[in-house]
């Protein structure tokens, strides 16, 4: 394979960690000022992630040597409870019952939990995405606390990070995409010399 191919091949796997990354920080951003209008779009937003969860996790199941089949069972389950779950919220009232800022904050909860324990047991790049989402879900749902705005702001020298919501917000995502891409690398490596042994 040429390098100019290898490169693509590459930047083409990147695609659904940027898809993620940047999905989920644009709608933190727009969260910021109307959590309750944003609900929809975090609604569009779960599927998505589920279908690049789906989609991503192949190669570590194929370095770890676990069945397609299981893999692929694992993951609808693990998506599929959670769209489920959401399912019944609407069709039960709960939704009318919580209003949409509420109702907001229970999604990204229930994507960030769903991300992370998919992330640990089928796909570990997911796993940082979902440490994203749950430090975003924190600044959504308590907006004065000013913590996670300022820890991040001291680890990157960022000045008067409390009056930079958004600046933090992009400073997390950058990273969680850079940490879960080093994983991607490493796993294809992994499948590279698995395909050579094979041989």
């Amino acid at each position: 394979m040429s390098n100019s191919a290898k490169q693509s091949s590459f930047l083409l796997a990147l695609l659904p960690l940027v898809i993620l990354y940047v999905g989920a920080a644009v709608l933190v951003l727009l969260s910021r000022d109307d959590l309750g209008g944003t609900v929809r779009y975090w609604e569009f937003f779960v599927p998505v992630v589920a279908v690049i969860s789906l989609m991503s996790g192949w190669g570590q199941a194929y370095v770890n040597g676990n069945s397609r089949l299981m893999y692929l069972i694992k993951q609808l389950i693990s998506w599929g409870l959670l769209i489920a779950i959401l399912w019944m919220f609407q069709t039960l009232g709960i939704v009318s019952a919580l209003g949409d800022q509420k109702y907001a904050l229970v999604i990204l909860a229930l994507l960030v939990l769903t991300a992370i324990l998919v992330g640990i047991s089928l796909d570990f790049k997911l796993f940082f995405f979902g440490l994203f989402l749950a430090a975003s879900a924190y600044l959504l749902a308590v907006p004065a606390d000013t913590t996670i705005l300022t820890t991040v702001g001291d680890i990157f020298r960022i000045t008067d990070p409390q009056n930079k919501p958004q600046t933090i917000v992009v400073t997390m995502a950058l990273v969680g995409f850079v940490v879960s891409a080093f994983f991607l690398v490493s796993i294809r490596g992994a499948i590279l010399a698995k395909r050579i042994r094979a041989k």
